[in-house]
């Protein structure tokens, strides 16, 4: 079953349960997949809709934060809803070691020996790496790999 089946199936569950929240939340989601699919005139496939998804999650994070600076704890509940609805979409997280390790052989695959080297490493763990890991973190520690 791919990914966008899956999101299908879970809305109907949703809109049988009487469960709001949710099918909202599935309702975005799957307006802004249809919408990347009419922009780029393609069908995505399960990574791309891991894309979308991890976009997702990154503007609720954002609106969480500015909610809470703005003391509207009301409207970030809301928003930490919909991460839990939509993480449930994610694949499994590689462990810190698990990162460690395809760090160590990116490097070595690519032959890196500096900073210069960064966006080659970068660029090979990208894809491997994708909804899996934050890549924020992934990149301080290639960082003090390459150091």
């Amino acid at each position: 079953m791919s990914l966008k089946e899956r999101i299908a199936d879970d809305l109907k569950s949703a809109m049988r349960t009487g469960n709001t929240k949710q099918r909202d939340t599935i309702r975005l989601l799957q307006a802004a997949i249809k919408q990347r699919e009419v922009d780029e005139r393609i069908v995505l496939d399960n990574a791309a809709v891991v894309a979308v998804i991890e976009k997702m999650l990154k503007q609720r994070k954002d609106s969480i934060a500015q909610y809470e600076a703005a003391k509207r704890l009301d409207l970030a509940e809301i928003e930490k809803d919909e991460i839990a609805f939509l993480s449930a979409y994610m694949p499994q997280p590689y462990s810190e070691s698990e990162i460690d390790d395809l760090i160590d052989a990116a490097i070595s695959e690519t032959g890196a020996s500096g900073m210069q080297d960064m966006g080659k490493v970068m660029a090979l763990l990208k894809s491997k790496l994708a909804g899996r890991a934050d890549m924020a973190k992934v990149s301080v520690l290639i960082k003090s790999k390459l150091v």
